[in-house]
């Protein structure tokens, strides 16, 4: 039995030490925003991303076996954060709506996101976003599941199986927001937002 007097959780570590874990991750995955941001995804290095968190690269092996994982991480985290800063769950549809268009817009002009869109390799954002239904689209999912079924509750919402309704309302989000780029010189930024909205209030109307 362990003399140390701090707390545990079963099958883990001491409570200081999962600490200690989420702050060295939290320095890789910062280290590696950076220096997308600044250098673009091709430069980023582990080498490099390591000496920039202050850490060696067996330390970032340890969590992450090459830099796709790391910026597959960064990308989780900061979506997870981006969808956890808005509230997707409202009485009616006009507020889910609304949530999900902020989302749209703060992911959109996020900038780890918008430099992986910008890259001439943007394979990482494909695999990470487009190509599997990873951990932060299953984020995603939930909650956008959760306020659909709130404004199905309340009647603004139509029925119909709400996963399947957020699975849609996702892809409508997410294909707006790659492909904002291709459109603002004919979609500027208040029709981009107003369509947007129109799209999705109705594809989800009574």
């Amino acid at each position: 039995m362990s003399s140390s007097n701090e707390p545990y959780e079963q099958g883990a570590g001491p409570v200081s030490d999962r600490g200690a874990e989420r702050g060295t991750d939290d320095a890789i995955l910062d280290a590696a925003a950076e220096l997308i941001v600044q250098l673009g995804v091709g430069r980023a290095q582990l080498a490099e991303i390591a000496r920039r968190a202050g850490v060696s690269r067996p330390t970032v092996y340890r969590r992450w076996p090459d830099v796709r994982a790391v910026i597959g991480a960064l990308l989780t985290r900061e979506i997870a954060a981006t969808r956890d800063a808005v509230r997707l769950t409202g009485t009616d549809r006009a507020a889910f709506v609304d949530g999900v268009v902020e989302v749209a817009v703060r992911l959109r002009d996020h900038p780890v996101l918008g430099a992986l869109l910008r890259s001439g390799d943007s394979d990482t954002l494909f695999e990470y976003v487009v190509d599997r239904l990873g951990a932060s689209q299953r984020g995603l999912l939930d909650a956008l599941r959760s306020g659909i079924e709130q404004g199905q509750r309340h009647g603004s919402i139509r029925a119909g199986e709400p996963l399947e309704l957020a699975a849609m309302v996702l892809l409508i989000a997410q294909s707006t927001v790659q492909s904002h780029r291709m459109v603002a010189p004919v979609l500027p930024e208040e029709a981009w937002r107003r369509e947007l909205a129109r799209a999705l209030d109705g594809y989800l109307a009574p």
